[in-house]
């Protein structure tokens, strides 16, 4: 979803400045949040605690999550816009035959609160979200629980993703995957992606090609 579907990081790092900026720490830039972001929200603000060093030591970790998607839940898509070629590219799949699925390790709530705000909530069959499992990516069990509920097969599934834990997700699932280049990851993380894509305008094409008709 962030960083594949959806460019949230200007959402997420405004949010992640007036947390930081609450507690009377600098803030930060987009540039700082983008590498921490991909592993939900737990992980985010204990990174922007780490980054914040000595001063934030005393702050507890879950009571600042908590801040965060107190703050983040109303305000997730005031910046948040889809990808470029996003509507092409459902709307292609759609036409084409796939069923639709977002797993993210977001909690499924906000996660439809922002699609359906984004206006996207007509195309996709399930969301999975980091809550909706008893585990969440990396973890294949992830990807198998949302590929359930849009009652789909995983042989005949592909992820894309921006994150390694997309990629290993899919592995571990023997599921194909499209490593998503515009996205937040890192190059190295398309280490063990089935393919790498450069546009989301690309994904039709190469789900063809992974999964023939």
């Amino acid at each position: 979803m962030d960083g594949t579907l959806l460019d949230s990081l200007p959402d997420l790092a405004a949010c992640a400045d007036r947390l930081l900026t609450s507690y009377g720490l600098p803030g930060v830039t987009p540039d700082i949040v983008r590498p921490m972001v991909g592993d939900g929200v737990a992980a985010l603000v204990r990174r922007l605690l780490a980054h914040a060093g000595d001063a934030a030591a005393s702050i507890d970790p879950q009571q600042a999550a908590a801040r965060y998607m107190a703050d983040y839940t109303p305000r997730s898509t005031e910046l948040s816009r889809p990808f470029p070629g996003t509507t092409y590219a459902l709307e292609t799949l759609k036409a084409d035959g796939w069923m639709l699925a977002i797993c993210t390790n977001k909690p499924v709530e906000a996660a439809r609160r922002i699609v359906s705000a984004l206006g996207l909530d007509g195309w996709f069959d399930a969301i999975g979200g980091g809550d909706s499992f008893p585990v969440r990516k990396p973890d294949p069990a992830h990807l198998l629980g949302t590929i359930g509920l849009a009652h789909g097969m995983p042989a005949r599934a592909i992820m894309v993703g921006d994150h390694h834990n997309d990629i290993l997700a899919a592995t571990g699932a023997h599921v194909g995957s499209v490593f998503a280049r515009w996205g937040y990851g890192r190059p190295e993380m398309e280490a063990g992606a089935t393919v790498g894509a450069d546009a989301m305008v690309e994904i039709p094409h190469l789900a063809a090609q992974l999964v023939p008709a």
